[in-house]
């Protein structure tokens, strides 16, 4: 890395030339070296079809640049302009309910419309040739949160694509019949293009046709970035990123597949840093190389209606939230956004500086992230972050299974913040990895709540485990086909022979009163439980009380140099969650030594000589850090003294060693 990016999201094309003037003076101010544009901007870019004209933001990336000013520009297509919807309903995006949308906000277009796609292409091509060659743009931004607004369309246009999807995948309806147990409630098809797409039905749709569904929206959104991204990169080697997000109708590590480095957005307000951190976990580890945080709020969030409105942040939270971003491995970290929108939905949004030119709220915090920004920045670019030994994968197909099938179970991101949060109070070091990353780097393997695993996955899995790894399987893993169907070989399929069991009975557990024991300890049973008869494995847990009772739920069985691990149930409340970080601890083994207090942090990072370790108080309360008896304060040369020591609220401390 060879500088820190400090940036904002900017819309020159909603201001006059004098607050453009004033806002390039007051970027150099606050220290912003880079500005994010053109996502909004299609009809000031084609006002007309076919009238297209990219002079103005031409010329603004190079006043920006002769200020030392960067740009990260992205194409326009999240907002198509007027003559492209206007008259044209075939065009629209339609929901599940069957209701058109209209012009208006964004996301409101169908990106599988071939007319859409047309023009996506002309006016990608044409920003390509004009933008590329400038000094000044360091890197492209497709779109802007794809399925942000909108999940799956159900228009006609998508209903041939589905049908095309369906015969590419199935070969024939006879063959997709089968797979999908299609003869239940006489659901059997003749012909693919008798297919529904899962519209509204008296009752709900089959299983295997309604996530079939989702996962082709996911493979059509890709597709659509990844047209885009071949476009750009006819023209321009600047790498190309699209701002993700946890919670979109896409398969992130499938859209991401075809880019080059991930960046997300990101706006946890003061009293969530737990969900900051989780998030950074994830976006480090699509790529082996930093990422950006390309959104975040310099104070609140708002819109018109108030259902998107967080808490304001504390003074001094923000500067955490971006020294724990650039010290976990992010090179960029971009505000949303640089002035006040004047007009439009999020007009009452936090942003660097009013709509009028003033100070906002979040200015002073702003201006103190900088400062640190520059106190670190040596130390931040002459060194890595220090990745932890436990992996949890983190997969946007499990999250398709659950949101079909409820098992009366939390949204899977809330499941997989909260196993964030139980590795982390654990002491350990957690990376969420995608589905794509190669787990062998790591020495325990976590894949929790996915109820379907893909062969190219558990090959990897299982490879792993002969390699001398450590998988943990569960809980709430493998109970269904990939074709979300039940097993009819055994109860977890695969998973049952290679964890050397019998899955005796599957179900869901809410409010069954099942007591399980493993680590010393008892806890409940909840959501969805699988039960065992070991045959090849050794118990580690059993069920001590309720329905299965004498049954195992925890099973540890040797594979090669390894071990895979079975949890079958998942450990409910205060209780459970204490079993399962005593599990992971278990077979997590030693892990880094970084100790703190609860609201307190550490972040590793090393460079060839030195290690340094990032303490910072993220609750604003205060804390305390362990320090090693060699430890120097990095940024005032002093010595710190060794074993514990305090850290104020909203502190931070940079120790270094040599090595």
């Amino acid at each position: 890395m060879k500088k820190l990016y400090y940036g904002a999201a900017y819309y020159p094309e909603l201001w006059d030339e004098q607050a453009i003037k004033q806002d390039i003076a007051l970027m150099k101010e606050t220290g912003i070296n880079v500005a994010r544009m053109g996502e909004f901007a299609w009809s000031a870019m084609e006002p007309r079809e076919g009238k297209i004209d990219l002079s103005f933001f031409v010329r603004i990336i190079k006043e920006l640049k002769a200020n030392g000013i960067d740009t990260i520009f992205c194409t326009p297509t999240p907002t198509p302009p007027i003559w492209m919807s206007h008259g044209h309903p075939e065009r629209m995006h339609v929901n599940q309910d069957g209701a058109i949308m209209s012009h208006g906000a964004r996301q409101h277009i169908c990106t599988n419309n071939p007319y859409v796609r047309a023009r996506t292409k002309i006016i990608v091509e044409a920003l390509s040739k004009a933008i590329a060659p400038l000094d000044g743009v360091i890197a492209w931004q497709l779109d802007n949160e794809f399925k942000c607004h909108v999940n799956e369309c159900y228009c006609a246009v998508c209903r041939g694509l589905w049908h095309k999807w369906l015969e590419k995948k199935y070969d024939t309806v006879e063959n997709l019949n089968t797979q999908w147990g299609a003869d239940i409630w006489s659901e059997a098809y003749l012909a693919f293009d008798q297919v529904p797409q899962p519209v509204k039905t008296p009752f709900m749709h089959n299983s295997s046709l309604s996530t079939a569904y989702k996962l082709f929206t996911r493979e059509s959104i890709a597709e659509f970035a990844a047209m885009q991204a071949d476009i750009i990169r006819e023209y321009s080697k600047a790498p190309i990123t699209h701002n993700g997000n946890k919670y979109f109708a896409v398969d992130n590590s499938l859209l991401f597949s075809n880019l080059d480095f991930a960046s997300f957005d990101d706006y946890p307000d003061c009293d969530n840093y737990q969900d900051m951190l989780f998030n950074h976990s994830i976006w480090r580890n699509v790529f082996d190389k930093p990422f950006w945080v390309m959104e975040t709020s310099t104070s609140h969030n708002g819109c018109l209606d108030g259902s998107w409105m967080s808490k304001t942040h504390r003074p001094g939270y923000l500067a955490m939230e971006a020294l724990a971003a650039v010290a976990m491995g992010a090179e960029g970290f971009s505000y949303w956004l640089w002035r006040q929108q004047r007009a439009g939905c999020e007009q009452i949004h936090g942003s660097v500086i009013s709509s009028w030119g003033k100070p906002t709220i979040g200015y002073g915090e702003v201006i103190k992230t900088k400062n640190i920004f520059n106190e670190v920045e040596d130390i931040i670019c002459k060194s890595m972050p220090v990745k932890g030994q436990v992996a949890v994968t983190y997969s946007d197909y499990a999250s398709v299974f659950l949101s079909v099938e409820n098992v009366a179970a939390p949204a899977y991101q809330q499941l997989m913040q909260e196993m964030h949060g139980i590795c982390t109070c654990a002491g350990i070091t957690v990376e969420f990895i995608m589905e794509h990353v190669d787990p062998n780097p790591y020495k325990l393997l976590i894949t929790p709540y996915m109820p379907a695993i893909r062969d190219e996955y558990l090959q990897k899995a299982v490879k792993f485990v002969e390699n001398g790894g450590v998988w943990l399987v569960g809980p709430m893993t493998g109970y269904r086909t990939n074709e979300h169907t039940v097993h009819t070989d055994a109860g977890l399929g695969r998973l049952d022979a290679l964890g050397g069991v019998v899955t005796e009975v599957t179900f869901p557990s809410r409010d069954a009163e099942i007591t399980i024991s493993a680590m010393g300890m008892d806890a409940n049973a909840n959501y969805y439980t699988a039960l065992f008869t070991p045959t090849d494995a050794v118990s580690k847990g059993d069920v001590v009380s309720g329905i299965g009772n004498g049954l195992s739920f925890l099973t540890e069985r040797q594979l090669g140099k390894g071990k895979i691990v079975l949890l079958g149930a998942y450990p409910y409340g205060e209780n459970g969650r204490a079993m399962l970080r005593e599990i992971i601890k278990h077979y997590a083994g030693e892990n880094e030594p970084c100790q703190t207090s609860e609201g307190t942090i550490a972040i590793c990072r090393k460079s060839e000589t030195s290690e340094y370790i990032f303490f910072l108080n993220m609750d604003g309360k205060g804390g305390k850090y362990f320090a090693a008896a060699d430890a120097v304060n990095a940024l005032t040369g002093k010595k710190i003294p060794p074993g514990w020591n305090q850290l104020g609220g909203y502190e931070y401390v940079v120790s270094y060693s040599g090595r």
